[in-house]
């Protein structure tokens, strides 16, 4: 079969990401995403994977000082429902 159609993918740019949470607990990095997934909520985090890259590990409140917490960031039309959803974690 070919397919003679051309396939396009656009990616937000940076301006229309907001951040939404800031974390350096693992535990409520993997509860945000899963909140954030079960809900079809597209989201992309940042610093998540130089938490544990510089040596020194995390810190006992989880974050890593020399790298900073995890921000997670979601669409901007995305970003009141993603705020409200992820709410109780920032409480807790």
């Amino acid at each position: 079969m070919v397919c003679s159609g051309i396939l396009r993918v656009y990616l937000p740019s940076v301006s229309d990401l907001v951040t939404v949470f800031e974390t350096g607990d693992p535990a409520l990095v993997a509860l945000a995403k899963s909140l954030l997934d079960s809900e079809g909520i597209d989201f992309t985090t940042k610093g998540e994977a130089i938490q544990d890259l510089l040596g020194v590990g995390r810190f006992p409140g989880g974050t890593n000082l020399v790298a900073g917490p995890v921000v997670f960031q979601v669409r901007s039309e995305d970003g009141e429902r993603a705020r409200s959803l992820l709410r109780d974690l920032q409480d807790g």
